[in-house]
């Protein structure tokens, strides 16, 4: 059994002063394999005292400083991908090879990523050739809180700490307690790389313990989360008494529209896009809408795809999916395919209970339901596991419409030959990314969403400015231009 209990508090490993020991789970054994402690008041106090104390000497360091510390941790990040991964496979039950590569290597790219956001970011602006004598001054916010999930715990982590750090913010990181050890791994990373006391901080805790001790602080100056929809209200509720800012990433219900003109790849590479981790992404496309006149073959090429698509344990190699991360999860999971089944959608791959082979972890058949309505539960709530929704379309406005009648708005999806079409669908869909013809985003694309999928973006230049306090100044005085720049001295000179 690994026994992790120490918090990361102002540079130190260090007791819990309020613990509550907890066991995290091997989703695909169901038997605890490692022991961590729940923090409480005290901890979330002294972590944030911490934080607080650090912030303005981690403020005043110059942009070439922090773009220092970050090479050494992505240096230190890639010494130790193998440690990463196996902690995020055992914890969350992503197959190694996945963990290997896609997850471990969501993190190792974002941390690139802003690295070359931070060399353009410019930290001092002129406001224009109108107002010689004004400027805007990019400051950091603050004090952050993070809060991160279990599916993809570096990709999210990352995608907070490295932009906190490269702006001038301190912090403290919550990570989840289903998923808490790669946490742990990335926090020595960052002690070996010199992140100086205090201004990165770690405290392992639940939701409405350290989540909610650390939404209402009045030491925090914004709240950075990634989860639920339910659990991002609670926490806007909490923050509102203090008003500070919140950051929210939460659920997705993605449509793909794919249609008669698609490539012959489409259908196969949307069900496998959608079972991805095992359908445990906020941005997987869950509702594959198909022009009629092509629907009965992708129907029939979903069914394939899903029934050769192998389930197994998380420490085997391969390209197989693992488990949900939890008996919760899984319960959930169960509930709604049962509820496909009972309002009528047609069932053509899986369905309840576990795989052939299988009485224990908490592995779920890949499925497939065909002429599905969108006013059904599974088309409406995000599932997140490896469920798919299928449903036809006749016109381009139909699809439009079907698409964006959804309380989320996070990523849709479009598979046309014809470029006029997607250019006018990428403009109607009402989401804050949409992805066409499988083509990824670029890095430096902001990530995030519309309507109940959150607020804010993350990643490349709107992920620095996400972290940052737009402050207005009249004035000012003229300095010698900086010779990189062609203006006033910058954080680079």
């Amino acid at each position: 059994m690994i026994e992790r209990t120490a918090f990361y508090i102002g540079g130190a490993w260090v007791s819990p002063k309020d613990a509550t020991r907890v066991e995290v789970i091997d989703p695909s054994t169901e038997e605890p394999f490692a022991v961590i402690s729940l923090g409480g008041q005290a901890d979330t106090d002294a972590a944030v005292a911490a934080a607080r104390a650090a912030q303005p000497g981690w403020a005043a360091t110059s942009k070439a400083e922090r773009m220092d510390l970050l090479t050494r941790i992505l240096q230190l990040y890639k010494a130790r991908a193998e440690d990463l991964a196996k902690a995020m496979s055992r914890e969350m039950g992503a197959p190694i090879d996945l963990a290997r590569t896609a997850q471990v290597g969501a993190g190792a790219w974002h941390i690139k990523g802003f690295l070359h956001a931070l060399e353009m970011f410019e930290f001092d602006r002129p406001l224009g050739s109108h107002a010689p004598d004004d400027r805007i001054l990019m400051d950091p916010v603050g004090v952050v809180a993070m809060i991160t999930p279990w599916n993809w715990p570096m990709n999210q982590i990352t995608l907070k700490v490295i932009p906190a750090l490269a702006t001038g913010c301190t912090m403290v990181l919550k990570p989840s307690e289903i998923a808490p050890l790669s946490a742990m791994v990335f926090a020595e990373i960052l002690h070996e790389a010199g992140v100086p006391p205090g201004v990165f901080n770690l405290v392992n805790g639940d939701g409405p313990g350290v989540g909610t001790q650390l939404s209402g602080h009045p030491d925090i100056d914004m709240v950075s989360f990634t989860g639920s929809t339910r659990a991002g209200i609670a926490i806007s509720k909490t923050a509102a008494d203090t008003l500070k800012r919140v950051h929210l990433e939460l659920g997705g219900k993605g449509a793909n529209l794919v249609f008669a003109d698609a490539d012959d790849k489409a259908v196969k590479r949307g069900v496998l896009h959608c079972f991805q981790n095992t359908g445990q992404s906020c941005n997987a496309p869950t509702r594959m809408l198909v022009e009629r006149s092509v629907y009965d073959a992708a129907v029939e090429t979903a069914r394939a795809v899903a029934e050769k698509m192998e389930v197994g344990p998380s420490d085997k190699e391969g390209r197989h999916i693992g488990p949900v991360v939890s008996a919760a999860q899984f319960d959930k999971v169960q509930a709604l395919i049962q509820t496909g089944i009972d309002e009528g959608a047609r069932l053509i791959a899986g369905g309840p209970g576990r795989p052939e082979g299988f009485n224990r972890g908490y592995f779920v058949r890949p499925t497939v339901f065909a002429d599905v309505k969108n006013d059904m539960t599974i088309a409406r709530e995000e599932i997140f596991g490896p469920v798919l929704s299928i449903i036809p379309f006749d016109t381009e406005d139909e699809a439009v419409a079907i698409a964006n009648d959804t309380e989320y708005g996070l990523t849709n999806y479009v598979q046309s030959a014809d470029g006029a079409r997607r250019n006018r669908l990428a403009r109607r869909l009402r989401s804050g990314i949409v992805e066409m013809n499988g083509a990824s985003r670029a890095a430096g694309s902001p990530f995030g969403g519309v309507k109940r999928s959150g607020n804010g973006r993350e990643g490349g230049i709107w992920g620095l400015e996400e972290f940052c306090e737009v402050k207005a100044v009249s004035g000012w005085h003229a300095e010698e231009p900086c010779q990189h720049h062609g203006h006033g001295a910058c954080d680079c000179c």
